[in-house]
């Protein structure tokens, strides 16, 4: 029997609507630095959320992800296509902030609140909202609660992680859900397909929400080749046969590959 979260995947990926086109416009990478506010949760020293929007599950409870994951408003998400994006992140008081920054992993949404309203709004980890501080001063900027800050976009770096897809619970060789794990570079992906074995023909994935993407197609026969086309910069990478025949749901596959770790 299908668990309500593996059913309510399938169902949006039935009703999904193709996403539209993003211009170049919209999905350029803007390297200055823009002014947003910055909160924090969870514990004092904490990582952060467990799982998130994103879909990442337990990953955002270890290293490379452990203590760096950010919940960001909905201006930055792009209702999922922002997941895995990384962001620079630092306040500008001189009395208290440090003069560096915290990198951030877009991992989970917060849509109401300071979120709301077309805000840009950070709110961090405990942990990541302490290392903007001076030595010694992460509890006096924590006790501040809300900051002004500036932040933007930079590369991110898994550090020799390559590009993994984790087959989401539910998925059959009717209907095949994947979540993309550790992209180096850009992090956000802006379209995907996959090619099944014997084939020529590559079969364009929705986007459901969050990190995931799928496909209501059979039957649908691996191995698969999943090719990756960033957002932002619109990079490519094909990772071939990367899912074996005898996949399976709830399994991770790794692949021999990654992009470069820079915008």
């Amino acid at each position: 029997m299908a668990s309500p979260r593996s059913l309510a995947l399938f169902l949006l990926c039935i009703l999904a609507a193709p996403a539209p086109p993003v211009s170049a416009a919209e999905a350029g990478l803007d390297m200055e630095w823009r002014p947003a506010t910055a909160t924090w949760y969870g514990d004092a020293e904490g990582d952060g959320s467990d799982g998130g929007a994103c879909g990442y599950g337990t990953l955002v409870d270890v290293v490379p992800m452990k203590a760096r994951v950010g919940s960001v408003s909905p201006v930055l998400f792009k209702d999922g296509e922002g997941c895995g994006a990384c962001y620079k992140v630092k306040c500008l008081d001189r009395g208290i902030c440090s003069r560096r920054a915290v990198t951030v992993i877009v991992t989970d949404e917060c849509p109401g609140g300071l979120c709301a309203f077309g805000h840009t709004h950070f709110d961090l980890s405990g942990a990541a909202f302490s290392r903007m501080a001076v030595a010694g001063a992460g509890g006096r900027l924590r006790d501040r609660g809300q900051l002004n800050v500036v932040y933007r976009r930079t590369a991110c770096k898994y550090g020799g992680k390559n590009i993994a897809f984790r087959v989401n619970e539910g998925s059959t060789s009717f209907w095949l859900s994947l979540l993309v794990e550790f992209e180096d570079g850009e992090g956000d992906i802006g379209s995907m397909q996959i090619k099944q074995a014997n084939s020529v023909e590559w079969l364009d994935m929705k986007h459901v929400w969050g990190a995931t993407w799928c496909l209501v197609r059979g039957p649908l026969v691996g191995p698969f080749s999943v090719r990756l086309t960033t957002l932002s910069a619109k990079k490519t990478l094909t990772a071939r046969d990367v899912i074996p025949r005898n996949w399976a749901p709830k399994a991770t596959y790794t692949s021999r590959l990654n992009f470069e770790p820079s915008l």
